[in-house]
C-alpha cells in the first residue's frame, strides 16, 4: 500500500484560520478517516525567529468529546472574563488587520466578518505560513 497523491487521509475538508499576532496562527481542520468519520486537528503554529522555521503543537478532537470541550472551554473562558477579569476590553482584540485587502476588520459578531476602517499603511507582518501541513 503506497502514498499516493499525498495520502487523503491528511487532507482537510474544512478549515478555519486565526491569526494571532506576528507569530502565532491557529488552525482549525476537519479532517475525514478511512470509514467516513470526521475529527478535528487544531494546530497552534508558532513562527521560530531564531531559525524561520514554526513550532507546531496539535491537539486531536473526536466527536465523542465536542461536547465535553465545548463546555468546558466555555466555562473556563467565561470565568475568566467574568470573574477573574471582568474589568478588561476583550474586544480590543476582535479588530484584525487583513493586509491582503489593507483594512481593519471587525470579528465580533457570530464569526462574520465586518470591514470597519481603511488603512493606507504597509504592514511589516509576513504571511509566509500554510494552511496545510
Amino acid at each position: 500500500m503506497g502514498f499516493d497523491n499525498k495520502d487523503k487521509r491528511f487532507e482537510s475538508v474544512y478549515s478555519q484560520k486565526v491569526k494571532a499576532g506576528k507569530r502565532r496562527t491557529y488552525f482549525f481542520d476537519v479532517r475525514q478517516t478511512k470509514g467516513n468519520d470526521y475529527y478535528i486537528t487544531m494546530t497552534e503554529s508558532t513562527r521560530r525567529f531564531e531559525d524561520d522555521g514554526y513550532s507546531r503543537h496539535k491537539i486531536f478532537l473526536y466527536k465523542e468529546d465536542f461536547n465535553r470541550f465545548l463546555a468546558s472551554l466555555t466555562d473556563v473562558i467565561d470565568h475568566i472574563k467574568t470573574e477573574l477579569m471582568p474589568d478588561y476590553d476583550y474586544e480590543e482584540y476582535s479588530r484584525r488587520y487583513d493586509k491582503d485587502s489593507d483594512e481593519y476588520i471587525d470579528y465580533n459578531k457570530n464569526n462574520d466578518s465586518t470591514t470597519v476602517e481603511k488603512n493606507d499603511t504597509d504592514d511589516d507582518d509576513n504571511d509566509d505560513e500554510v494552511s496545510e501541513w
